[in-house]
């Protein structure tokens, strides 16, 4: 894992409130990754080296996890950037 990458996850999930993984199975074109959403939307995603990682990253920082091919994302999270395109 690169380090750069984990130090933003480490930071957002020490800076923001109500944070929840959304983990996002690999792809043909796409490795896993994990998206971290906090309580008012904001969010942040990065690739992972695999799903397992992005689920003891989600245990060690007790955040709530989920499939997000199963459960999809949370309407706060499209609430979120509705808001941010609307400020431009």
């Amino acid at each position: 894992m690169d380090a750069a990458a984990q130090g933003h996850l480490e930071d957002f999930v020490a800076s923001r409130r109500g944070v929840e993984a959304f983990i996002e199975q690999p792809t043909t074109f796409n490795p896993a990754s994990v998206l971290l959403i906090a309580f008012d939307g904001e969010w942040t995603r990065r690739s992972v080296p695999n799903v397992a990682w992005a689920r003891r990253f989600a245990t060690r920082h007790r955040l709530p996890s989920y499939d997000a091919g199963v459960v999809g994302y949370p309407q706060r999270m499209r609430d979120y950037n509705e808001r941010r395109r609307q400020e431009r």
